[in-house]
C-alpha cells in the first residue's frame, strides 16, 4: 500500500505538453475511463493536474473547463477527477480536489476571475450515498441542487471573486476567434 507521502502532485493547467497529454490519455484508456478518440483529445486541454504514485506512474487526473449553468448565471469552473483503480481508497479525491482548486483560484485571481469558483457533479453513487452533509467543511464546497441529470451539485467560490454584470457575462460567454468550442457537461 502506498502513503499520502508517496504522491506527486503536478500542475498542467495551460502548459500541458504532448508527451504529457498522451500519456494520460493512455491512463484513460488503460483504466477504462470512457474518454477515448476525440474526447480524450479535448478534455486532455483542460487537464489542470495529475498526481503520480512512487513510480512516476499517473494515479489521478482532473479536469476543469469554464462552464455557466443556469441556475447560477455566473462563470465557474466545472470540475472533473478521475482516479486510477489501485488508488480508489479515497486518500486522492479530497487532496486532488483542494490542489485542483487552488491551482484554478491563483489562475483567475491572476487573471481578473474569468471565473468566478469551482462546479463540480458528484457522479460517484458511493460518494453521493455518504456525503449528504450540505457542507463538506475539509473542502468548502456546499450543496447547490441536482442537475438535470439528477445529481448533485457542489460549488465552491474563490477569495475575492465578484459576481459578474450582464454586460461582463456577455462578454466572458462569447468564445475568442479561432478558440475550439469547449462542450457543456451536464451541469445545471
Amino acid at each position: 500500500m502506498t502513503d499520502r507521502s508517496a504522491f506527486r502532485y503536478v500542475t498542467d493547467w495551460q502548459c500541458l505538453t504532448d508527451e504529457n497529454a498522451e500519456a494520460i490519455r493512455a491512463f484513460w484508456l488503460r483504466e477504462h475511463a470512457n474518454v477515448e478518440g476525440e474526447e480524450a483529445i479535448r478534455r486532455a486541454r483542460q487537464v489542470v493536474a495529475r498526481v503520480l504514485d512512487e513510480n512516476g506512474g499517473i494515479a489521478a487526473v482532473s479536469t476543469a473547463v469554464p462552464k455557466t449553468i443556469p441556475r447560477l448565471q455566473q462563470p465557474m469552473y466545472y470540475y472533473r477527477c478521475f482516479v486510477g483503480a489501485a488508488w480508489r481508497d479515497g486518500r486522492l479525491v479530497r487532496p486532488l480536489l483542494r490542489y485542483t482548486f487552488d491551482v484554478l483560484e491563483a489562475w483567475a485571481r491572476e487573471r481578473d476571475y474569468p471565473c468566478i469558483g469551482m462546479l463540480l457533479e458528484l457522479e460517484n453513487e458511493g460518494f453521493a450515498r455518504t456525503l449528504k452533509r450540505a457542507y463538506w467543511p475539509d473542502v468548502g464546497f456546499a450543496y447547490i441542487g441536482r442537475s438535470v441529470r439528477g445529481l448533485d451539485l457542489r460549488v465552491r467560490y474563490f477569495r475575492g471573486a465578484r459576481l459578474k454584470t450582464p454586460q461582463q457575462l456577455m462578454h466572458a460567454l462569447r468564445p475568442p476567434e479561432n478558440a475550439p468550442q469547449a462542450h457543456s457537461p451536464g451541469a445545471q
